[in-house]
């Protein structure tokens, strides 16, 4: 297969991929053209939120085209509708190398153990008699908790280091019969590692209403009873454990509202917050309750703090 990759700016970028997708290409993709270098710039959106601009500085749009495809034409053609500065030096053709793009994708997420307590199988994994069955994890006095989890559905595998902390947190520390909320709760495994490791009820949010069908889909998987539902659902009242793994921007709007969600004596936990952004999101709920770092992992911090009686 081959890609026809062309440069645009920050205005063009949008136009120019609906173009490409007029003219039969079969996906388009926006990227950095400055990525990897001094002149990189992040781009994303906050939770529920929005970014300013849909694109970067410069852009590299990517379209991967059918076997078919004549490239020379697609490009006279755009030229034609004046979208952007197609000159030559403006675009290009690679080749794309013919894998098996599901086994490539499917070897990047393995078996995990987290901390002693937790171990996230992907489904593809489901069958591998090196592992210990759901049964041999239910019927043992061993503690150890089996999730199995289709990283593919949501956000939220265990491997990233701020779902990794929080799943650390809950296996040493989550008391027994407690009321968890995961506000969130994307894939719905810090949820599902909670009710099994010995939640007596979860709450699971998240703006997302593909994220809170992941989570009833995984959470059936792992035959753990939770309530997944969108915000507006949530009843009022109070938890034991108020976990969040969000991002900075949010989780320092929301810090009121989390806070007044942790029952007294609970905790509040949180993480997806950098290193160099500890002390401002301390500062940030320092009014409603007090947090410390617990842990830290690749450059992100998870923080932790008990509500007084």
């Amino acid at each position: 297969m081959r890609e026809l990759v062309l440069h645009c700016d920050e205005q063009q970028a949008e136009s120019l991929s609906d173009a490409l997708l007029e003219l039969g290409v079969l996906s388009v993709s926006v990227e950095d053209a400055d990525e990897h270098t001094e002149n990189e710039q992040p781009l994303f959106g906050e939770p529920g939120l929005e970014p300013d601009v849909f694109a970067w500085r410069r852009n590299r749009v990517v379209a991967l085209l059918p076997d078919d495809s004549i490239p020379e034409v697609m490009i006279r053609q755009l030229r034609e509708w004046d979208i952007a500065d197609i000159s030559d030096g403006h675009w290009e053709i690679r080749d794309v190398p013919d894998n098996d793009w599901v086994r490539l994708t499917q070897a990047q997420f393995g078996p995990m153990k987290v901390g002693e307590r937790v171990l996230i199988v992907p489904s593809w994994h489901r069958d591998d008699p090196e592992l210990p069955s759901v049964a041999d994890t239910e019927n043992t006095a061993s503690g150890l908790v089996r999730i199995e989890l289709d990283p593919g559905l949501a956000f939220g595998t265990g491997s990233h280091p701020t779902t990794h902390l929080c799943l650390k947190w809950l296996s040493s520390h989550l008391p027994n019969n407690s009321h968890v909320l995961d506000y969130g709760c994307g894939s719905g495994i810090l949820a599902i590692a909670a009710k099994k490791l010995g939640a007596q009820s979860v709450r699971a949010v998240d703006i997302d209403e593909q994220a809170v069908l992941a989570t009833q889909y995984n959470a059936g998987m792992n035959r753990a009873v939770l309530n997944a539902t969108l915000p507006d659902e949530l009843e009022d009242g109070t938890y034991d454990v108020v976990v969040a793994n969000i991002l900075s921007g949010p989780l320092k709007v929301m810090a009121s509202m989390l806070c007044n969600r942790v029952a007294p004596n609970g905790w509040l936990v949180l993480s997806g917050i950098l290193e160099w952004q500890t002390q401002e999101m301390i500062d940030a709920y320092a009014p409603w309750l007090t947090l410390k770092a617990w842990d830290e992992r690749e450059g992100w911090v998870c923080l932790a703090g008990q509500r007084p009686e």
